[in-house]
C-alpha cells in the first residue's frame, strides 16, 4: 500500500494490514488441517481446528474495531477509503472460511468414530484446490494485484467440477451400499464446505479488482439493467 505522509494514519493501515494477514494465515491453515483430521482420522487435530477458530473470531473483531476507527479518525478517501471497505468485507469471509473448516473438523469428530469410506484422495484434492484458491485470492490483495485476482475468477470452474465429480462418487456408493448412507451424506456436506471455501475465495478476488480498479465485477448482468425512473 502507499506510504502517507500522515505517520499516524499510515501506522494505523500497516497494523490493519498485520492483522488482517495474520487472520488470513490461520484460515488458510485450517483448511488442510480440517481434512487432513478426516483423511488421517486424527480427532486431535479436528478439535484443534475447532480451538484455532476462537483466534479467527478475535481478529475479525479486532480488523472490524481497526477500520472503525480509521474511518472515524482519519476520514479516508479515494483508494484509502476502498481499503478499508474491501478489508471489512474480506475479513467476513475469511470468518466464514474459519467456520467451515470447523464444520468439517466436527464432522470428522463424528467419523471418525465410524469405519472409513475410500473417499479421502478426493476430498484432499478438493481441499488442495479450495486453499490455492484462498491463497491467490489474499496474495493478490496482497499485491494489489487486480489482474492476477481477475483470471482467478476463472479457476472456480475446476474445484467445482470437482466437487460434481465427488458428489456423484458419493451418490453412487449411496446407492450400491445403504449402510454407509449417514456417513456418506457426512461426507457430502465436508465436500459442499470445500465448495463454498472456493467461492468464498471468489469474493475476496472480486474485491481486490474493487479496490485497486474501483469497479464492482460481483454482478455483471445486474449492472446492464436499466436503472429503473
Amino acid at each position: 500500500m502507499p506510504a502517507h505522509t500522515d505517520k499516524a494514519f499510515e501506522q494505523d493501515l500497516r497494523l490493519l494490514r498485520d492483522r488482517l494477514l495474520a487472520m488470513s494465515a490461520r484460515v488458510e491453515a485450517m483448511i488442510p488441517e480440517s481434512v487432513a483430521s478426516l483423511t488421517e482420522r486424527d480427532s486431535t487435530l479436528a478439535k484443534h481446528v475447532v480451538n484455532a477458530d476462537l483466534e479467527v473470531d478475535r481478529l475479525e473483531i479486532e480488523v472490524d474495531e481497526l477500520c472503525r476507527r480509521i474511518l472515524a479518525l482519519r476520514q479516508p478517501a479515494a483508494s484509502d477509503l476502498r481499503l478499508i471497505t474491501t478489508t471489512l468485507k474480506i475479513v467476513t469471509d475469511l470468518e466464514r472460511i474459519g467456520d467451515l473448516t470447523v464444520n468439517i473438523a466436527e464432522r470428522a469428530l463424528d467419523l471418525n468414530e465410524a469405519p472409513a469410506i475410500g473417499i479421502a484422495i478426493e476430498l484432499s484434492q478438493l481441499a488442495q484446490l479450495a486453499q490455492k484458491q484462498v491463497k491467490l485470492a489474499l496474495d493478490a490483495f496482497v499485491r494489489s494485484d487486480a489482474e492476477g485476482a481477475q483470471a482467478l475468477l476463472a479457476g472456480d470452474a475446476r474445484l467445482d467440477a470437482l466437487f460434481v465429480k465427488v458428489l456423484n462418487d458419493l451418490m453412487e456408493l449411496m446407492m450400491q451400499e445403504p449402510p454407509v448412507v449417514r456417513r456418506a451424506t457426512s461426507l457430502v456436506f465436508v465436500a459442499k464446505h470445500l465448495e463454498r471455501i472456493g467461492d468464498h475465495a471468489m469474493n475476496v478476488a472480486e474485491m481486490v479488482v474493487y479496490m485497486v480498479r474501483g469497479t464492482d465485477i460481483r454482478h455483471p448482468r445486474a449492472r446492464a439493467q436499466p436503472k429503473p425512473t
